[in-house]
C-alpha cells in the first residue's frame, strides 16, 4: 500500500478524483492494478496542469507513492513488463465487466453491479497508460458507463432496469457520483469535490447498444466483493461462478505445417509473447476460455508464421 498522504486534491485535477480512489480500494488485494491506477492519475495530472504550485505538490507526492509502490513490487514482472502490466489490468477490467454483465443480465441490480461497471470503464482508461485503446476496449466502456448511468438513475426513480444491452440515451451518471462521493473515501488527505467531473452528461453515449458485441457473462474476478443488498431477497451464497465454455481447440492447428523455414520477426515474438502473457494473467483469474484462445493464437503464430 502507498504510504505518502495525498496533500488536498486541486480542483483541476476533479477528472480523476475516481481513479486514485479505485487504487485506494485496491490497494490491499490488487497492488499492480492500483499502481497503474496512479500512474494513469499521474500521467493524465501532468496534462492538465503541472504548473501551479498546489498541482505540482500534488503530483510530486503522488509520483512518490509510484516510487515507493515500485520499490516494494519491484520483483513482480507486471510492474516492470509493461506487457505484463496491461494483459493483468485488461484482464481485472474485463472480469468486473463480466461480473456486472452477468448480473445485469440475471436482473440482479445492486449497488455493487451498478460500482463494478462503473469501475470497469475507470480500468479500461488507465489501459491508456499502455498506448492507444482497442475498438472492443473503447466499446466497453462506453457501454459499461452508460449501464452504470443507466441502472443506477432507474433505481433511483423507483423504475425497473431493463437487463442486457438496449437502446437508451441520455444518461448521466453526475447524481450516482455524488452519491458516491458521500459514502466512500477519497484517496489519504485529498478533499471531497463538491460536484461530479469524471462523467459528465455531455461525455454520455447517446448511441444505441443493442448491437454491440458483449461477452457471455463470467464469474466475479478475484477478490470482487459480490455482497448483495438484502432489499433484493437474494442472499450471497446464492451466487454461484457461471459454467465456462471452453473453446475447441482449432483443428489446424493439428495438421498446421511449418512452410520450409519460418522466419520470425521480432514483431512475431514480441506478439507471441504478449499472447503467453495474456494467457497467464487469465489463470490468475481461472479463466480457462481466455488463456486458451490466446495460447493457440500464440502457437499458430509460432507454427507458420501467420495470425
Amino acid at each position: 500500500m502507498a504510504a505518502t498522504a495525498l496533500p488536498p486534491l486541486p480542483p483541476q485535477f476533479k477528472s480523476i478524483q475516481h481513479h486514485l480512489r479505485t487504487a485506494q480500494e485496491l490497494d490491499k488485494r490488487e497492488p499492480v492494478v492500483a499502481y497503474y491506477c496512479r500512474l494513469y492519475a499521474m500521467q493524465t495530472g501532468m496534462k492538465i496542469d503541472s504548473k501551479t504550485p498546489e498541482c505540482r505538490k500534488f503530483l510530486s507526492k503522488l509520483m512518490d507513492q509510484l516510487e515507493a509502490m515500485k520499490k516494494q513490487f519491484g520483483d513482480n514482472e507486471a510492474i516492470t513488463q509493461e506487457i505484463v502490466g496491461s494483459a493483468h489490468v485488461e484482464n481485472y477490467a474485463l472480469k468486473m465487466f463480466l461480473y456486472a454483465d452477468n448480473e445485469d443480465r440475471a436482473g440482479q441490480f445492486h449497488k455493487n453491479m451498478i460500482k463494478s461497471f462503473y469501475t470497469a470503464s475507470l480500468l479500461i482508461d488507465v489501459l491508456t497508460v499502455f498506448g492507444e485503446l482497442t475498438e472492443e476496449n473503447a466499446q466497453h466502456r462506453k457501454y459499461a458507463r452508460w449501464k452504470a448511468a443507466y441502472i443506477h438513475n432507474c433505481l433511483k426513480n423507483g423504475e425497473t432496469p431493463q437487463p442486457g444491452p438496449i437502446g437508451m440515451e441520455g444518461e448521466s451518471f453526475a447524481d450516482a457520483e455524488r452519491e458516491e462521493a458521500g459514502s466512500s473515501s477519497v484517496p489519504s488527505g485529498t478533499t471531497q469535490p463538491t460536484s461530479s467531473s469524471t462523467y459528465e452528461a455531455n461525455n454520455t453515449p447517446t448511441s444505441n447498444f443493442t448491437g454491440i458485441h458483449i461477452p457471455p457473462g463470467a464469474h466475479a474476478p478475484a477478490n470482487t466483493p459480490a455482497e448483495v443488498p438484502h432489499n433484493t431477497g437474494v442472499t450471497s451464497n446464492t451466487i454461484q461462478p457461471a459454467p465456462q465454455n471452453i473453446p475447441p481447440v482449432d483443428p489446424s492447428l493439428y495438421s498446421a505445417q511449418s512452410a520450409g523455414e519460418v522466419r520470425l520477426t521480432p514483431e512475431d515474438f514480441a506478439r507471441a509473447q504478449k499472447y503467453c502473457k495474456y494467457a497467464g494473467s487469465a489463470l490468475q483469474y481461472e479463466d480457462v476460455s481466455t488463456a486458451v484462445q490466446n495460447l493457440q493464437k500464440a502457437l499458430k503464430l509460432l507454427i507458420t508464421g501467420r495470425e
